[in-house]
């Protein structure tokens, strides 16, 4: 069985990511005050990397194979943003442990599209 996915869901998918980045950004300067402040960065970084993928997300339609680069793009942001946004609120290292299979979800979106 193979499961079809309309390429132009990802521009839903890109609109929802960019709500919720614009959202945590805001959020992370304006409100979000850890105890250490070294998570101030790790909230900056899941941010970043949320808005920046998000906005590669927007493409994701005119690839070659808009539903693998479209889903680990979105892997990518749930696992990499996700942890390291949690492992920030919560000023626990312990929950960022998905992150570097987000960052392996990133480099795999980017590598399919020399495919």
């Amino acid at each position: 069985m193979v499961v079809t996915i309309d390429p132009k869901v990802w521009h839903k998918a890109a609109a929802i990511s960019g709500v919720a980045a614009l959202g945590l950004g805001t959020y992370g300067f304006h409100v979000f005050s850890p105890q250490n402040p070294s998570f101030k960065e790790v909230w900056r970084t899941a941010a970043l990397y949320h808005l920046v993928h998000t906005a590669a997300l927007v493409g994701a339609p005119i690839t070659k194979f808009p539903n693998i680069f479209g889903g680990l793009l979105t892997a990518g942001i749930l696992a990499f943003s996700g942890s390291c946004y949690m492992a920030a609120y919560f000023e626990d290292k312990n929950y960022s442990f998905p992150a570097p299979f987000g960052g392996f979800a990133f480099v795999a979106a980017w590598a399919s599209l020399l495919f």
